[in-house]
């Protein structure tokens, strides 16, 4: 049995991550089963410019991507989608699908998976990174009304 019934976290505390050196995106963990105890992953995925994630599928989760900043391309079910701000895009489990970023900066979305599905094993065995400044003021709205 858990110790506390809620979480809470600040995006000064955020870890982040690139799951394989050479990619083009990056995580920052918001909730995951391994520093959480939750059944679901929740992440701030940052794409670099020209920065995509590879063809991939689950077999048992669901994923959404709701877009925070940033202009990109989402490809699924044989077809292309441009997403921006406010657009949100939910795969079905076995939905084989590319998110990309289009745009001149750098795309973020607020990703979820649920279940877990192992999501959050592969992220955090991944390579540390550094947020930005950028990165921070996007998590935390710094500048929106």
């Amino acid at each position: 049995m858990m110790a506390t019934t809620s979480i809470a976290r600040r995006a000064a505390e955020l870890q982040a991550f690139r799951i394989s050196p050479t990619d083009s995106n990056y995580f920052a963990c918001l909730l995951d089963p391994l520093a959480d105890g939750v059944s679901f992953t929740l992440v701030v995925e940052i794409f670099e410019p020209g920065g995509k994630t590879p063809p991939n599928t689950h077999t048992i989760a669901e994923e959404a991507f709701f877009v925070l900043a940033g202009t990109g391309k989402a490809i699924a079910d044989g077809g292309s989608r441009d997403i921006g701000p406010g657009d949100v895009l939910v795969l079905r489990p076995g939905t084989e699908h590319v998110v990309e970023n289009t745009g001149s900066g750098k795309l973020y979305c607020l990703t979820m998976m649920t279940p877990n599905e192992g999501f959050a094993e592969l992220i955090r065995a991944g390579t540390p990174v550094h947020l930005t400044d950028e990165d921070r003021a996007v998590i935390t709205g710094a500048g929106r009304c």
